[in-house]
């Protein structure tokens, strides 16, 4: 069987997780999760935070274990069964494809002139697309870049959202459940989005250099700083335009700088959330289609997608296949309820990945079971609590792929 060419290392897996992490919430999760919570997104950012370092340890635990393409979706086959494996799988793949179109609008709704935003969010897929044709040092490469541009980007803008003040714990201590707990969970939920792109690192297990070695340390460190820079961008937001005028904000990041004065701050925040999407779709293709490539081998999806492309080693055919589908959901999707979407799929990724770590022997358990059991519980927790058209969707979808799958072993059988 063709195999994928190890050419990452750490500090490439780093960068395309943060790529990933950055982009994917930033500029787009903060404003759904002020309408859920209000100032109480400052906890469910810290919920989220923490289901998602349980699921980190349990992801890096398992790659170290399984240092192959397809992230979940292979230690759930693995540890579980058939079964569990394709219902990670599926779930990953249906939430990342959302991800992607939500990130192409998001870079449109930015750079676009108005009515223009859906054809250049289809020209960005095309774009991206084709470098991640061209392999996975492209990858790399690119991710480094948008990082370093977009991490400038929001520096800007959290001195101009500080210039205007910073919230005191007095100040917002009495607001964090004035929507009540229910409020804060779906904040987490929504969050969770934003910290889901560490998944992106597992599933190039077939593409690091001394993937145990390198995997848990990229991800442990991808994670740290993300949750860093949010909690950092979280309060700025806040202090600058209160809990109200967040979730009323489109822009969130860019009338923050806005509203401390910075007018000439603006066109630099829309760079860098254009370039954070941009960032984000990248790194997200990628990883939708490394899993569609492991769920072929299996034969859970039609096998001529699990080719490997002679050149450029990466799996071509599934490459196009997504990139086709992101381009028709980018034609029909809206932002918001695409992020719900996504987190209803990756949290259920995430509990099948913790379930599976749970299950792993004493050997080679690299990190406590209380964890991953915290780590599953805080998956369901979430998914229970997010907004009810995500839930119907999510459970809509799930069906008609365990159908399928249904169908497809019956007829094997």
């Amino acid at each position: 069987m063709p195999q994928l060419a190890r050419r990452l290392r750490t500090g490439d897996a780093v960068f395309i997780g943060l790529g990933s992490m950055i982009g994917a919430g930033v500029f787009a999760a903060f404003t759904p999760a002020a309408q859920a919570a209000g100032a109480g997104l400052l906890v469910g950012l810290v919920v989220a935070a923490i289901v998602a370092a349980c699921n980190a340890l349990a992801s890096a635990q398992l790659a170290a274990t399984y240092p192959v393409s397809g992230g979940t979706y292979v230690y759930g086959r693995e540890v579980l069964g058939p079964w569990w494996g394709y219902l990670a799988g599926f779930t990953f793949v249906i939430g990342k494809i959302a991800s992607c179109a939500a990130m192409a609008l998001v870079f449109a709704s930015y750079a676009a002139p108005a009515g223009w935003e859906r054809p250049l969010a289809i020209a960005a897929v095309v774009l991206l697309g084709g470098v991640n044709y061209l392999g996975v040092t492209r990858t790399a490469l690119v991710a480094r870049v948008l990082v370093v541009l977009v991490l400038a980007a929001l520096a800007v803008a959290v001195a101009g959202a500080a210039s205007s003040g910073l919230p005191s714990l007095d100040g917002i201590s009495g607001d964090l459940l004035s929507l009540g707990p229910y409020g804060v969970l779906q904040s987490a939920g929504l969050l969770f989005f934003a910290f889901a792109g560490y998944a992106r690192i597992a599933t190039m297990g077939e593409e690091v250099v001394d993937a145990p070695r390198t995997i848990p340390r990229a991800i442990v460190i991808a994670l740290s700083v993300t949750v860093l820079l949010y909690l950092v961008v979280g309060l700025a937001l806040l202090g600058s335009l209160g809990a109200d005028g967040l979730a009323a904000s489109a822009a969130p990041v860019r009338d923050a700088a806005v509203a401390g004065g910075w007018l000439w701050a603006a066109p630099v925040v829309t760079v860098g959330a254009a370039l954070a999407s941009l960032g984000a779709l990248l790194g997200l293709i990628a990883g939708v289609s490394r899993t569609v490539l492991a769920m072929a081998r299996e034969r859970d999806l039609p096998g001529w997608l699990a080719a490997v492309h002679p050149r450029f080693a990466i799996p071509h055919r599934a490459e196009v296949v997504v990139s086709i589908i992101v381009i028709a959901l980018v034609a029909t999707l809206d932002v918001r309820s695409a992020i719900g979407f996504s987190s209803f799929g990756v949290l259920l990724y995430y509990f099948v990945a913790n379930a599976s770590a749970l299950r792993q022997g004493a050997p080679i358990r690299r990190y406590p079971r209380g964890l991953f059991v915290l780590g599953a519980m805080g998956c369901a927790v979430l998914v229970a609590t997010l907004p009810w058209p995500s839930i119907v969707g999510g459970l809509v979808v799930i069906a008609v792929g365990v159908g399928y799958r249904a169908v497809r072993v019956r007829v094997r059988g």
